[in-house]
């Protein structure tokens, strides 16, 4: 039953050995950059390609401010403490998706609160958060919203765009400026998506990107946070351990986090995004050649939402049950795909 999906993954990739998640494809200036990093010797944290790679992404995503990290948690992490996420506060999230997400969510001491996600985006349904929030909770004095049962704030929303596909922006940002609660993006998949032709990423007050090295852009491992002015001057700040310009002294005005991406997988990074463009297109291109093969395993392509175009970072398919989502698990797993 699975066999031509088989047959047609190993011809794309014209081999009969393990075909992996995501192979990474460095036909550019990825030496080049990398040697010249090298033969400057700024290989750390500071460099001239950490500052372009900010400046080539925010143009690319029409950020007004792009500040790297070392991975796409870091960025998580950061971009819900820029939005004022404490100790004991409650975050509306989504749980399909990948334990970063999460993760980052309880490094601030919160928890998260999982909501149902809308099958035409795989991604955070608003109508499954304005029932939370008009439902068992509700505003206090100072107008902020609280679980009934428990008293906690609700502080954010933190939506995953799932493989690439962008989740329903306009009713989450409606949502949540209905209820006054912070939304914010893990993009960390969806780097290249854009929902209504602007990228993902930038609708709420921060967004968090991966270039993990199965993701469509790699620097090996890093992240991005994609915000305003304000809020990326503070980023820079706490993710460079919170130090005070000096040309010698070590003062850190609070607590910072070591934090910064190194220049080094920065120089990756910027080879990467002059390519990023070819990647989507031939991502996108390769979602159309799936349809026979997956035709004959009895699957259902999961495609954009209207008014969207995805980066497919990963093909997504439904199957009819458990039964038969386990068998084609089991059928290419045991055949190297």
């Amino acid at each position: 039953m699975f066999q031509p999906l088989i047959h047609f993954v190993r011809a794309q990739y014209r081999t009969t050995g393990f075909v992996p998640l995501h192979p990474r494809v460095f036909g550019g200036n990825e030496k080049a950059y990398v040697q010249d990093t090298l033969d400057s010797t700024f290989v750390s944290s500071v460099g001239a390609y950490v500052d372009r790679f900010e400046a080539d992404m925010a143009a690319y995503t029409g950020a007004p401010r792009a500040v790297a990290t070392v991975n796409g948690t870091a960025a998580l992490h950061m971009a819900l403490m820029l939005v004022g996420v404490q100790r004991g506060d409650l975050v509306l999230t989504q749980p399909l998706t990948f334990v970063a997400t999460c993760n980052a969510i309880a490094y601030c001491g919160a928890e998260p609160v999982f909501l149902d996600v809308d099958r035409h985006t795989l991604g955070l349904s608003p109508s499954a958060v304005a029932a939370r929030l008009g439902g068992p909770a509700g505003r206090d004095g100072e107008g902020r919203w609280r679980g009934s049962a428990t008293g906690r704030v609700v502080r954010a929303c933190l939506p995953m765009h799932t493989f690439g596909l962008p989740a329903d922006l306009d009713g989450l940002v409606a949502v949540c400026a209905r209820w006054g609660i912070a939304l914010v993006e893990d993009a960390a998949e969806s780097l290249g998506s854009l929902y209504h032709g602007r990228h993902t990423g930038t609708f709420g007050g921060v967004g968090a990107l991966s270039f993990n090295g199965n993701k469509i852009l790699t620097t090996g491992g890093g992240g991005m946070l994609l915000t305003d002015e304000a809020l990326g001057a503070r980023a820079k700040h706490l993710t460079t351990t919170a130090k005070l310009p000096h040309p010698y002294e070590y003062v850190h005005d609070e607590v910072g986090y070591n934090y910064r991406l190194p220049n080094l997988n920065a120089a990756l990074g910027c080879a990467q995004l002059e390519q990023l463009e070819r990647f989507v297109e031939a991502k996108r291109a390769l979602v159309q050649a799936y349809g026979p093969a997956l035709t004959g395993a009895g699957l259902q392509l999961v495609t954009e939402p209207a008014g969207t175009r995805a980066n497919y970072w990963l093909v997504a398919v439904l199957c009819d049950d458990r039964p038969h989502r386990d068998a084609l698990l089991a059928a290419t797993n045991a055949q190297g795909v």
